[in-house]
């Protein structure tokens, strides 16, 4: 097998700490990860297809991952698809979490009350309110109700490494795991 890199283009250092616990659930250990941290979506999607582009290291695929926030999801996506079109990457994977990457954490409340020693945090998740955590308006909001001190970059950091991929609720979880999976697993067949 010659070595794959995986290169995660994402909209901000949270995204980054989240990925780095979750990764090596999802993916080989022979694969290589490569992380480009954007100060924002506008950051992302001004300077991605270049970045793309000018990317030199052999057998790399691209995943592109970034906040739903209040925008279409599907025009986003097809955007940033597109984006990667233009790029030469028609390849790479897009994946949004919806509304925001809290919500993945928020689909595994056992995870985020492991994470901050709060084990009653783990009821939440059949609460009605949870059963969607794609839908919430303002996930980020929902943990700090429950952690007032939560900070994203921390929070991503300690939540992640107990996320369970089959506990989530998530939907823009599972489709971002399935997804990499597929992806890293392809090149290592």
């Amino acid at each position: 097998m010659s070595g794959v890199t995986l290169v995660f283009l994402l909209e901000e250092p949270s995204a980054r700490e989240a990925l780095k616990g979750l990764l090596p659930k999802i993916i080989p250990k022979e694969v290589e990860v490569r992380f480009l941290v954007y100060e924002g979506k506008q950051d992302l999607e001004k300077r991605m297809a270049r970045q793309m582009r000018a990317w030199q290291l052999p057998n790399s695929r691209f995943v592109v991952m970034r906040d739903q926030d209040s925008g279409d999801c599907r025009e986003i996506k097809r955007k940033l698809l597109e984006q990667c079109r233009a790029a030469g990457r028609e390849d790479a994977l897009v994946r949004i979490a919806c509304r925001e990457l809290e919500a993945w954490f928020i689909g595994d409340w056992e995870a985020v009350g492991m994470a901050f020693d709060r084990p009653k945090l783990k009821g939440l998740q059949a609460k009605k309110t949870y059963r969607e955590p794609d839908r919430i308006g303002s996930p980020v909001g929902e943990l700090r109700k429950q952690i007032p001190t939560y900070q994203k970059v921390d929070g991503a950091k300690r939540i992640s490494s107990y996320l369970d991929l089959e506990r989530n609720r998530s939907p823009s979880f599972c489709a971002f795991v399935e997804g990499v999976r597929r992806l890293s697993w392809h090149g290592c067949e």
